[in-house]
This record gives structure tokens, sequence and C-alpha cells, in this order.
């Protein structure tokens, strides 16, 4: 009797039609338990959106205050926490309160911390920015800056581990959704919203009445605000909400104090074979995207576009942003989700080319750009942008969907934090060398100069000698459309190597991405 009752919940938390189809109004039914939860996990990954939209603001800021390549693919270290969170995730997930609840012994200081970061950091950041007559210090502001997502990857480890066990089992793919949705929109308040309102331009032309030369919210004001948000809303989380540990078969509680347990349990991951090729895959899987992701927009504000236009120009795009991860994950729920991901690459890598077309025929706009975007090439910028959105989020949330399926819950935290750190991983390292290779890859002349040495430009001296002797460098070859190409050729390889790798992961069934009770 007690297993004919374990079979009916079972075949409640998957409801069917006899034609095999989900049955959308079970499905609808089901989700009403959760809505509370679902609701708060898409408020903490909003939060942890912001420091990430404020560490893609500042190179924007710097890229108009004429720091070099290298110097923003110094900068971009700052998103590496993240790629890096796989390091003390286990500390995480294995040390803990369990009075206080094993993902609110993290979460809770953690979101302190990063609230009194902030208003820390706001007293100093626009010193660090530099002005007309200093340079930026990219030394601190990375220092600094990495400290931040440091501490809002630590806040991602715990709500990753917290959103399996928060959710009941049959709706723990929408996990999924509350991430992308939820980081958009803390990226969207702290990218686009702080940008627009920190411009003098879009701020007299459509918010003040008396025009001044600043915007209406500086970097340290928006720190501030930002800071007390953190620490006002993480008190009435701390106070109201109350956390359920994940139960197993004998409805025990598992812990997972023993830290050396939990460095054995993610030792015992990377030993199973599915993950092997899972690692790398997602390491190797955005080689063929990292010069248009990482260096197309500092290109087109080099070449003269407001970066306040082109942060707005994701508003637009919010409709479709908000409603993508909600389509999409209708086609991942199933038991093959990165079908999805491998349909969106070869598209993702053509757009590489449609990104460089723009960069190069933006120069002729420019001399328009500052009095407003042509209407046309708007149209066909936003147009690109939504293209592109597209395929980034197939890719994002199939993949996912793909990770919330096959974590062993036991192990929720280390297991999800390691695939997730090995997808930033992925896209981290490339955008990286991807900036760091563009001044390398630039050919550029001394044109109009008296004769010296030589007529090249490749670095500072030489720069300093052609203007010395009354000359200008001139770009012959942009080192972007080198690497464009470059990545379109390696990305096309890869995907003819990794059509077969991700059919075969698809096929292992769960219990091969589960560890064995000795490995837990």
């Amino acid at each position: 009797m007690e297993r004919r009752k374990v079979n009916k919940i079972k075949e409640q938390e998957t409801p069917l039609l006899e034609n095999g189809e989900v049955n959308v109004i079970s499905t609808t039914f089901n989700l009403k338990s959760d809505r509370a939860n679902i609701a708060l996990l898409f408020f903490l990954y909003t939060l942890q959106g912001i420091p990430l939209g404020l560490s893609a603001a500042i190179p924007m800021i710097l890229q108009n205050r004429g720091v070099s390549y290298k110097q923003q693919a110094e900068f971009s270290f700052v998103n590496w926490p993240f790629s890096l969170k796989l390091l003390w995730a286990p500390i995480v997930d294995s040390m803990f309160s369990y009075r206080f609840g094993r993902r609110k012994t993290w979460l809770i200081p953690t979101q302190y911390l990063i609230g009194a970061f902030m208003l820390l950091l706001s007293s100093y950041v626009d010193i660090w920015l530099g002005d007309n007559n200093t340079s930026p210090n990219i030394g601190v502001l990375t220092l600094l800056f990495f400290s931040l997502n440091f501490l809002a990857a630590t806040q991602d480890i715990a709500v990753d581990g917290w959103a399996l066990t928060m959710l009941k089992k049959r709706n723990v793919g929408h996990a999924s959704t509350c991430n992308s949705v939820g980081q958009t929109t803390g990226f969207f308040l702290s990218y686009v919203l702080f940008m627009a309102l920190e411009s003098p331009s879009f701020c007299n032309s459509y918010l003040k009445s008396v025009p001044n030369d600043k915007g209406i919210v500086s970097l340290s004001g928006f720190l501030v605000f930002w800071g007390w948000v953190f620490i006002a809303t993480t008190t009435i989380v701390a106070v109201l909400k109350k956390e359920t540990e994940i139960k197993d078969s004998d409805h025990e509680i598992v812990p997972e104090r023993d830290l050396k347990t939990a460095y054995t349990s993610l030792l015992e991951i990377l030993k199973l074979k599915p993950v092997q090729i899972l690692v790398v895959i997602l390491l190797t899987c955005k080689v063929g995207f990292s010069a248009t992701d990482s260096v197309m927009t500092l290109k087109l504000v080099e070449a003269g576009i407001p970066k306040e236009k082109l942060g707005l120009m994701a508003v637009p795009l919010i409709p479709l942003q908000i409603a993508l991860p909600l389509v999409i994950s209708k086609y991942t729920t199933g038991p093959r989700p990165m079908d999805l991901f491998v349909k969106a690459i070869p598209f993702r890598l053509l757009f590489g080319f449609v990104a460089a077309f723009l960069v190069w025929v933006t120069p002729t706009i420019v001399p328009d750009a500052l009095a407003g975007l042509p209407f046309m090439y708007y149209a066909l910028l936003l147009i690109c942008y939504a293209l592109h959105q597209i395929c980034v989020y197939c890719m994002f949330v199939s993949i996912m969907a793909f990770f919330a399926r096959i974590s062993d819950p036991k192990v929720g935290g280390t297991y999800m934090t390691l695939l997730n750190t090995l997808s930033n991983l992925g896209g981290n390292w490339p955008a990286t060398v991807a900036l760091w290779l563009v001044d390398p890859l630039t050919w550029k002349e001394c044109a109009g100069g008296a004769e010296h040495a030589n007529n090249f430009c490749r670095d500072s001296l030489e720069q300093e000698l052609c203007q010395s002797k009354g000359g200008k460098c001139t770009t012959v070859l942009d080192g972007y459309y080198v690497e464009t190409l470059i990545c379109a050729v390696v990305g096309f390889i890869w995907l003819a190597w990794a059509r077969s790798k991700i059919k075969k992961i698809q096929s292992y069934t769960d219990a091969d991405w589960k560890l064995s009770k000795r490995g837990r």
C-alpha cells in the first residue's frame, strides 16, 4: 500500500496526457504552492544582477576616458569570481547553522556585506575613475569590483543550492527561469538605467527642465542607494523566510557539515564520465563568440556612439528579454533541453560578421550620432541586438534547465555551482583573451609626420614619437576584425566536433549523473 502511494505521488509530479504531452492545467495548479518561493528566488537573483550590471557599466565609462584594450582586459578579471566560486562552494555547502538555515547561514551575512561594501565604495569610486586631469586607477578598480563580485558569487552559491530545496521537485525547472529573468532585471537596473540617469545629455534631453553638465545620479550615489536596498531587504528575508532542509527517501535530513566530505563530493562529481564530457563542452563552447561579446560594444563607443544610447538600446528589448525565458522554457523542460542549445550556435556565430559590419559602418554615421542616431541605423542595431538576445537566451535557458535536471539534490549546492562555474569560466577566459589581443592584432601606421626610424605605432612610445614629429597614428587593420574571422572559424570547427558529444551526454540516465552513496 505504501508503494502504491509513492507511485501516485510520482505520477502527480510529472502530469502527462495520454499522448505524452505535459498537462498544462495540472502544471499550472502545481505552481500555486510555489508562487511565493518563485517570487523570492526572482528577487534574490535580481539582487545578484546589480553588481554584474555595475561591472558591465564601468568599462563603458573607462572607454570614454581613453584606456587601452589591454587595460580593459585587466578590468575584465572582475567577472572571474563567478568562474572561481567552485573553490569555496563546498565550504558554503558544508558549513552552516541548522538553527539559522543551511543556505541562510551564508546568504544573509553575504548580502549584508555587499550592502556595506557598496556604501564604502561609494566614497572613493569617483576618485579612482579619474577625470580630465587624472587617469583611471585600473588596478584599484579591478581589485574593488573583483571583491564585490566575490561576494555576489558567494550569494549565487547559496541561492542556487536553495533553489533545489525551496521549490518542489516538479517545479525545480523554473529555477532557471527565475535565474535568467531575475539577473536580467538586476542587470538592467544597474547597467541600462544607471548609464541613462548618469548621462548629462540624456537627462538634459528628457528629464531636466534646466540643462547642466551632470546627470541625475552619480556612480557614488547609485552605490549608496543599492547599498541600503541590500541591507534593508536582507533583514526582511532573514526575519520572515524560514528554510526547509532537503530530505532523503527515509525522510531524514541529509547534512554536509564535513568539509572534507564536501570536497570529496566535488571530486566524485568530476570523476563521473558524463560530467567530464560536459566540462570540456562548457569550457570551449563560447570561444567562437568571444570577440563579438566582449569587444563589439566597446568598439561602438570608440567610434563615437554615446554609451547611454547603447545602454538604452536594451529598453525596447525588455519585453523580449522577459518573455524569452518563459517561452523558451517550454522547449527545455523535456529530456533533451540541449537540442535548442545546439540549434542556436550557428546563428550566434554568423552574428559575429553582422556585428563586425555594424562596427565598420558606424564611423560614417558618427557625425549624426551626437544629435540622434539615424532611424535606419537605430532600427538595424535594434534588430541585430534582438536576434542576438534570442540566440543567447536559447543557449542560456537550455543549459540551465539541463543543469537543474542532472544535478544530484543531495549535493545540490556543490553540483549546481560546479556546472555554473564551468559555464561562466567558459565565457570569461575567452573574453579576457579577446580584449587583450585587440591591440596586438591591430596594425597602425604613422601618417603625415616627418621621417623617423619607422612608420609604426605599435606601442605608446612609437605613438608619442609619431605625434612629436607632427604625424598621426592611423589604423590600417583593426584587430577586432581579425578576431571576428578567427573566432568564427574556430566556432564552426567546435560545433562539428561537439554535436555528437552533446547528443551523447543527453542520452545518459539520471543515475549516471548522480553520486554513489559513498561519494555523497
